[in-house]
């Protein structure tokens, strides 16, 4: 649309079904890669893929043209397709329903992103429940334990 200027800087979060450590070492690189390729074909601006053993860290910035949960779908959908082509690993891949979003200004765009790409420091001191509630929670999102991801201690 004509006259039409947004930066929205988008950050998202999602995890492995049953949450499984699926997401190894060798296979982390290549997978953050192929979803930041889905990203940018989709017309965004991929910022930073990174996350850890069992979820996914996403920053982007957002085009206002297609809806982010056509867009979290597209990337769930086409990574989970590309891990069982691979034969990564025995059974059927999958991600867990959902996800977090939370949105940033480009002020805070450097701490995001050295936030996301330090995934694996930051998990030696937090597990992902303690990440993914405090964000809710920095954020003020209410939610209901019931409806968040499947947390296994």
């Amino acid at each position: 649309m004509a006259n039409t200027y947004t930066q929205f800087n988008m950050h998202i979060v999602f995890s492995v079904k049953g949450r499984n450590n699926f997401l190894s070492d060798k296979l982390r690189p290549e997978l953050f890669r192929y979803i930041t390729g889905i990203i940018n074909q989709k017309k965004h601006y991929s910022l930073a893929v990174n996350g850890y053993k069992d979820h996914v860290h996403i920053f982007f910035e957002y085009n206002p043209s297609f809806s982010v949960s056509d867009l979290i779908r597209d990337i769930k959908s086409g990574s989970s397709k590309w891990i069982n082509d691979q034969k990564i690993i025995v059974g059927k891949f999958s991600w867990q329903e959902g996800y977090g979003g939370f949105s940033y200004s480009k002020s805070q765009r450097n701490s995001v992103i050295n936030y996301i790409m330090n995934q694996e420091q930051h998990h030696k001191n937090k597990t992902f429940k303690e990440e993914y509630l405090q964000l809710l929670k920095d954020f003020d999102i209410e939610f209901q334990n019931e409806y968040v991801f499947e947390f296994y201690d």
